[in-house]
């Protein structure tokens, strides 16, 4: 279900196919995101979530998937 969610915050950010996003998709790298768009795509995720992601543990996060085990980890 997160998956779900973040491809839809992540296409409507960035202007891309939510189904070309996976989780072993990189932000930077293979979707051309720049600071500006991971900040936007961050505070898609917190109001779709209801959540805050601590900077140091938005600073780890390269992939997909790497923003979808951080909201596992808050959400619990």
């Amino acid at each position: 279900m997160e998956l779900e969610k973040l491809q839809k915050i992540i296409a409507e950010v960035l202007n891309v196919d939510a189904q070309e996003v996976t989780m072993d998709t990189t932000f930077v790298e293979d979707l051309g995101a720049d600071s500006l768009d991971i900040f936007q795509i961050i505070m898609g995720i917190e109001e779709e979530f209801d959540i805050e992601m601590p900077n140091e543990d938005v600073e780890h996060i390269v992939t997909v998937g790497d923003a979808v085990e951080e909201i596992k980890k808050i959400v619990g």
